[in-house]
């Protein structure tokens, strides 16, 4: 019976060793675990484009409720004024409803910049009036000629005996230079008598007031208090834009000084990805994809 109790006690001691020895290697053969990555943190400094300055302050909030510890500053003023602030380096990005010019391009070189361009969204330019107004189209050739002051009364178009009233931008405004461009004529110059106004909330503004007033905006200042005038038979919208369907559409850019790294990468990934390309459609603007 002694013999037998030693036995099984030096049972129990062996299952007790294999035991504790099982549970050692366990500890050493668990994976490692992958370190967090480090929070996001910095500031990050955007001006430029009028048109994209509602849908750069959607991103700039909602990346910086995902990023505490970014902040991003957010200003409009137009195209040439963002252009001129990446140029002069006190930007880090410079927001543009058009592209960068020659000579735009030259200066920032001449000054150690290297503009670097991103595509983040496509807009329709709207051609706007007045609920009240009964013309309901018009053609390129047209409207050409009504932003030359060449056509200057709506009975002249289909509407009513009325001197028109013109609504632009000002000519800081990338709008602007690319409705120059596509509708007055590269050579072409607005009629003096158009109204330059600093922003397209003014434009949407003059045209809800004014029963013989035309302006244009980007897709994303259209509502449903104001009318907007097929152009070659297509009204402007999202589909349009977005099908190439309709005759006044462009890229909406970012321009960084040389490839955009660490922070400034993160945001611009960002805004290309799925988060970022809603917010371009839940503010009326056309996502790349």
């Amino acid at each position: 019976m002694k013999k037998a109790a030693v036995l099984g006690l030096a049972l129990v001691l062996a299952a007790s060793v294999g035991l504790a020895g099982c549970g050692q290697k366990q500890e050493t053969t668990s994976e490692p675990t992958t370190p967090e990555e480090p929070a996001l943190s910095g500031t990050i400094n955007i001006q430029g484009s009028d048109t994209m300055v509602n849908l750069a302050t959607a991103w700039a909030e909602k990346f910086m409720d995902e990023n505490p510890g970014v902040e991003v500053s957010v200003q409009g003023g137009g195209s040439g004024t963002g252009i001129a602030a990446l140029i002069n380096g006190t930007v880090d990005f410079a927001n543009a409803s058009r592209g960068m010019k020659d000579e735009e391009i030259a200066e920032a070189q001449s000054k150690g910049i290297d503009p670097v361009e991103h595509k983040v969204a496509i807009d329709g330019i709207a051609v706007i009036v007045n609920s009240a107004n009964p013309v309901e189209g018009l053609t390129i050739d047209q409207l050409g000629k009504i932003f030359r002051g060449e056509i200057t009364n709506w009975k002249d178009v289909g509407g009513p005996d009325k001197p028109i009233v013109l609504l632009s931008r000002d000519s800081s405004s990338g709008t602007y230079e690319y409705f120059k461009e596509e509708v007055v004529g590269k050579d072409k110059e607005y009629a003096k008598s158009a109204k330059l106004l600093p922003s397209s909330q003014a434009i949407v503004d003059e045209v809800k007031a004014n029963d013989a007033g035309i302006g244009y905006v980007g897709l994303g200042y259209v509502s449903d208090d104001m009318k907007v005038l097929a152009i070659d038979g297509v009204k402007a919208s999202i589909e349009t834009a977005k099908d190439g369907s309709y005759p006044i559409s462009r890229y909406l850019y970012m321009y960084s000084n040389g490839e955009a790294t660490d922070l400034l990468k993160a945001y611009l990934d960002w805004i290309l990805g799925p988060e970022g390309q809603a917010l371009v459609a839940d503010e009326g603007f056309v996502p790349l994809q």
